[in-house]
């Protein structure tokens, strides 16, 4: 298993990057939160995981290793493939998981494009406690990755929104003065649940 990649930013796209190590050319698939983080040029290091599939190798990289283990936990549920969990993680924080299973709030999980009712009803069920406690508000600070309001659109449309659409949502949770318009997970997060509520009416 390649459990993490250090190296220099070659490119960075919509939804993976590729990061250069040891002469090897590393494609990364992340979440345009962390995707948000990355520079060309730049000496990173992402947690990682590598999913094998019979025709596929395919690399997931992660801002730290709390993000990669969930990553793989959320892949034990029936049905939760790698995309689906990494979809997960670009709508929720892992904190924003735990408290979401924990509480059984399944409205909150629909957010994720992809998982219905019955999917958020499952991932309660076979997760139970395994994703651990969720940690109190303010206990750590929150990542603020570098970013700009262009950067969200962007990495919504990679998510397959159409870039109207992106840009109203983005444009929504701005106006309503909440966030940092730097903070550009925060951003993309919100944009993310507003998109899903809005397509399920």
């Amino acid at each position: 298993m390649i459990a993490s990649v250090r190296g220099r930013v070659e490119h960075v796209g919509l939804d993976a990057a590729v990061l250069e190590a040891g002469g090897l050319g590393y494609r990364i698939h992340a979440t345009p939160g962390t995707l948000a983080t990355l520079r060309d040029g730049a000496e990173v290091k992402l947690a990682t995981t590598l999913v094998v599939r019979e025709d596929s190798m395919t690399l997931f990289g992660f801002a730290d290793d709390e993000e990669r283990d969930v990553f793989e936990l959320l892949q034990t549920v029936s049905g939760v493939g790698p995309r689906l969990a990494l979809a997960m993680l670009a709508v929720h924080t892992p904190n924003g998981l735990r408290r979401a299973v924990a509480g059984e709030d399944f409205k909150a999980l629909t957010r994720v494009p992809g998982i219905g009712d019955k999917g958020a009803r499952r991932i309660v069920l076979e997760l139970g406690d395994r994703l651990g406690p969720a940690i109190e508000e303010g206990a750590r600070p929150a990542p603020t990755p570098a970013g700009s309001q262009a950067d969200v659109v962007a990495a919504l449309v990679g998510l397959g929104w159409a870039a109207k659409q992106a840009e109203a949502a983005v444009d929504k949770v701005l106006a309503e003065g909440d966030l940092d318009a730097a903070d550009t997970g925060a951003v993309l997060r919100a944009a993310l649940q507003h998109l899903g509520g809005s397509a399920r009416g």
